[in-house]
């Protein structure tokens, strides 16, 4: 059987959580009745319970292209907001551990959605970059100028706004890696003349 790259960590905050108290339903209720009486201690204590199920969630969750201690992290500040509200409505400590876990696992999702959104949205942009360049040269090859953002723009059924938008984010990378090759030029420029004087001295 193969090991996960990230079994090392789920065994590491496996370790965490086994290392709190063990509590039982009664002993949680009495946890709460303290807390809404204002002890940050019985809090706090509730808050290290909780981490039990987010353990769980984040373990089910793994598998949908988040780091386990990313997961790990988020369900632990959904804990606490978890924990804050069931204080706040007194509840009964045998359902403690599955609010908590119901409060984590809709706020893993949303993580999850939310980075899977911008994955799509960064993918959406290097395409939209390759077709304004495609279109750039086709339209100067054929019109024989460069060609305008009105131009381009009704081409490729984009807004001018998204052809500049584009266009900018094109022409700054492109800027950016011109000065990388600059720089690295440069630097080999100067170590290759090191090594010229240094064969110079050397007759």
């Amino acid at each position: 059987m193969s090991v996960r790259e990230d079994d090392t960590e789920l065994d590491a905050l496996a370790a965490q959580v086994r290392a709190g108290p063990r509590l039982s339903a009664g002993a949680v209720e009495a946890l709460i009745a303290a807390a809404v009486g204002g002890d940050r201690d019985a809090h706090a204590a509730l808050v290290e319970h909780a981490l039990s199920p987010v353990l769980a969630e984040a373990v089910a969750h793994r598998d949908r292209g988040v780091e386990l201690l990313d997961l790990f992290q988020e369900g632990s500040l959904a804990a606490l907001v978890a924990v804050e509200e069931y204080v706040e409505r007194t509840g009964s400590g045998a359902g403690f551990g599955a609010y908590v876990r119901r409060v984590v696992n809709r706020h893993l999702d949303h993580v999850i959605e939310v980075r899977e959104a911008a994955i799509a949205e960064a993918a959406e942009l290097v395409e939209d970059t390759r077709l304004l360049d495609v279109a750039r040269v086709a339209l100067h090859r054929q019109a024989g100028h460069v060609p305008t953002v009105t131009e381009l723009a009704a081409v490729l059924l984009w807004s001018p706004e998204r052809v500049e938008l584009i266009s900018g984010m094109l022409d700054s990378a492109r800027s950016d890696f011109d000065s990388d090759i600059v720089q690295y030029l440069d630097d080999a420029g100067d170590d290759g003349a090191d090594g010229w004087d240094g064969a110079e001295e050397e007759e």
